[in-house]
């Protein structure tokens, strides 16, 4: 991570090229970035909630550069914190810190919360969260506050250029559908039928961040949602994935991957690019040896079979050497697993992103 001694004076130089209307992107320059969706991603807005979706004590962030819990649902860095690193930007600050303000906002911001899914009654048992929706406003107000430091068209331009990653839709199965005892939405509809009801309210998710300005979105799908070691806790027998879940996200992220072109089409432009980063977790789970995994089916910290039984805490089991788990905890991969994840959002084929990757998107951004 940059030392912010170090960066400060170019943010200043920004903040007063964007105040000019002076500014562009260049090459290998840092530009703004925006993320927002569920605990894979939240870097700390839950920290400042009333809620059980808190991930703000040890063991978490025990590989983080402070060595302390941050609300990172990770032994490390996340995703987010990767992207950053690569476009050469401070790690974002959670948009619900006090040190949110004044040139920190040219960074960008991070809105996601734990627990959230893309639809409003996901989560509900962690009661204080920031939904969807709520994420949403809160850009817009961010958006107002960046125009007051830099002007309206300064903040619009940013926004405009910006980076965005939106990380959202699993909980919808894991903390809605599939919630224990069953709930509403499972008795409302087949699974083929909420898979298309989840899809149709992401889309206009993606919509309204197109109407704030997004230019150029990253989209996630979800992961192997059958084979996370809280899933292997609480359904499966003999250390298979439970098949219902895998079944969720086996039809969850095609779809999510043909709406991202139906709006393409829409926009007749490549704003949204799906990251289908549930395929390097499947290429994990196959054979955790082959990436120098030992295991990817015991969580490094927790309790109870597989180490998936409730959250991770300071009287958790705890592993050694986390690079060799492909979970940090019950749900959420390790560091090491995240740069895996990471380099295929940079480099992976059109498998893994469609219509292409970051990389080649830096690369065609520099040149316009």
């Amino acid at each position: 991570m940059s030392s912010s001694r170090i960066l400060i004076p170019s943010i200043i130089i920004l903040a007063l090229a964007i105040a000019m209307g002076s500014y562009a992107p260049q090459v290998g320059a840092a530009r703004a970035f925006f993320v927002f969706g569920d605990s894979l991603v939240d870097n700390g807005n839950n920290n400042y909630l009333a809620t059980t979706a808190r991930a703000d004590a040890p063991p978490y962030g025990i590989d983080f550069p402070t060595h302390q819990p941050t609300g990172r649902f990770s032994n490390g860095l996340n995703i987010p914190d990767l992207i950053s690193q690569y476009i050469g930007s401070e790690f974002l600050l959670p948009y619900l810190s006090p040190q949110l303000t004044g040139n920190k906002l040219l960074v960008g911001a991070n809105f996601a919360s734990a627990g959230v899914g893309v639809l409003n009654d996901t989560g509900i048992q962690f009661v204080n969260v920031i939904r969807m929706v709520e994420q949403i406003e809160y850009f817009r107000e961010y958006q107002r506050r960046l125009s007051a430091l830099v002007g309206a068209q300064g903040a619009k331009r940013l926004v405009n250029q910006a980076l965005v990653l939106i990380t959202v839709g699993g909980n919808d199965f894991v903390n809605n559908y599939y919630l224990v005892p069953y709930s509403v939405r499972s008795r409302q509809y087949s699974l083929p039928d909420y898979v298309k009801f989840v899809i149709s309210d992401y889309k206009k998710l993606l919509m309204k961040l197109y109407e704030l300005g997004a230019r150029r979105v990253l989209v996630t799908g979800t992961g192997p949602l059958g084979c996370v070691p809280a899933e292997l806790a609480m359904r499966s027998t003999n250390g298979d994935c439970s098949t219902q879940l895998q079944k969720a996200a086996y039809l969850f992220n095609p779809q999510l991957t043909q709406m991202i072109a139906q709006l393409n089409t829409h926009y007749v432009s490549d704003i949204f690019i799906a990251a289908n980063t549930g395929l390097p977790q499947s290429d994990f789970i196959t054979n955790p040896q082959a990436y120098g995994f030992t295991t990817s089916k015991i969580a490094c910290c927790g309790q109870g079979p597989y180490n998936g039984l409730g959250m991770c805490t300071p009287a958790s089991n705890l592993c050694k050497n986390r690079d060799q788990y492909v979970f940090w905890d019950a749900f959420h991969p390790s560091e090491r697993a995240n740069k895996y994840i990471v380099q295929q959002i940079l480099n992976g084929s059109p498998d893994y992103m469609f219509p292409m990757n970051l990389t080649t998107i830096l690369a065609l951004d520099s040149t316009t």
